[in-house]
């Protein structure tokens, strides 16, 4: 019989020490999503003439935390609750590198909070001016011509010589050509202006029709009557806009809350209607373990994806901003 001296027990233990540290530290190529605490809306929420809400209650966003995944969390994968691996191109658009999918996020978050307020404000009465102009791209899909030449949140504002102030103005000159022709897009990207020249392909599934691959969304201009400043810091992504709505609303006065604890997921477009977003379970953790009372969320999917993790928490399905207001002012007053 062999026996293993102290030495040696110390020396193993040291590897198998620097082994895991190693599988901790170093990152893999798959993507993990995490759920991060709700936060309170109001301190990054300014608005001229308005204040923030007195307690009880609050308007509360949720985020997720997404990074790579260490080489030790993609083997063991349930290493902290609510924990999901992602692979990369479920997170970074097709012809995007991670740097500028960042960028993508953030410029989401930013027109979000600009169309947040514009919705809060009209439904206070207030005159809003909203002008098309351009398209916006919403989506790449992978495989098709755009990839590398579009990417989400750029603005189409002409196809050839032809100004585009809506989608339709794309849809139409493209309703003319050929599978196979090189069509240029100028784009607004960030603050400057670029041209994509792109050969469309068919669409396929028995149709001819000629397309390159994107989904688009009307650009607006948005002048508001009154300065509305929200600082969301590096928080990325759309999904924050409804909660950003009803707190610019609270700091005009408007008791939204009614004394309670609300957090809010959807992406809110100009006319109130809600959009879906993602990552609900980690979202409803977070939500859930802030201690909030009602968390409204988008209907369908997203709101039987919060209902599996909700664990007691009030879930309030929603596809409309006035639907949330009135779902809010049948809460009894808390005081």
């Amino acid at each position: 019989m062999k026996l293993i001296t102290p030495g040696r027990l110390v020396t193993t233990g040291a590897v198998l020490l620097a082994v895991t540290l190693a599988l901790w530290i170093f990152p893999s190529n798959e993507y993990i999503f995490l759920p991060d605490e709700a936060h309170p809306v109001a301190p990054l929420v300014a608005v001229q003439g308005g204040h923030d809400p007195a307690p009880p209650g609050g308007i509360y966003f949720v985020d997720v935390i997404v990074r790579k995944a260490s080489i030790l969390e993609r083997l063991l994968g349930g290493l902290h609750e609510g924990a999901e691996l992602r692979a990369p191109q479920e997170v970074v658009p097709p012809g995007v590198n991670e740097a500028q999918r960042r960028q993508l996020d953030l410029r989401e978050m930013r027109r979000s909070q600009q169309v947040a307020a514009a919705v809060a404000l009209r439904a206070l009465g207030r005159k809003v001016v909203a002008r098309q102009t351009g398209a916006l791209v919403a989506a790449v899909e992978p495989g098709r011509p755009a990839v590398g030449k579009l990417r989400p949140t750029d603005v189409i504002v002409a196809v050839g010589r032809k100004r585009v102030r809506s989608p339709l103005d794309v849809f139409r000159p493209m309703r003319g050509r050929k599978a196979g022709t090189v069509v240029r897009f100028t784009i607004r990207r960030g603050d400057g202006l670029h041209v994509a020249a792109i050969e469309t392909e068919a669409a396929g599934h028995g149709s001819k029709r000629a397309i390159i691959g994107v989904l688009l969304e009307p650009d607006y201009d948005i002048r508001l009557p009154l300065h509305v400043r929200i600082d969301a810091g590096n928080v990325g992504g759309p999904s924050a806009g409804l909660a950003f709505a009803l707190d610019v609303m609270e700091e005009l006065g408007r008791d939204v809350d009614r004394g309670h604890r609300i957090a809010a997921t959807g992406e809110i477009f100009l006319d109130g209607q809600i959009g879906p977003v993602g990552a609900l379970k980690q979202k409803t953790i977070g939500a859930r373990k802030a201690g909030v009372d009602v968390f409204f969320v988008p209907a369908g999917e997203n709101a039987r994806e919060a209902r599996k993790y909700g664990k007691g928490l009030r879930i309030v399905s929603v596809e409309t901003f006035p639907q949330v207001l009135r779902t809010l002012a049948t809460l009894p007053r808390r005081r």
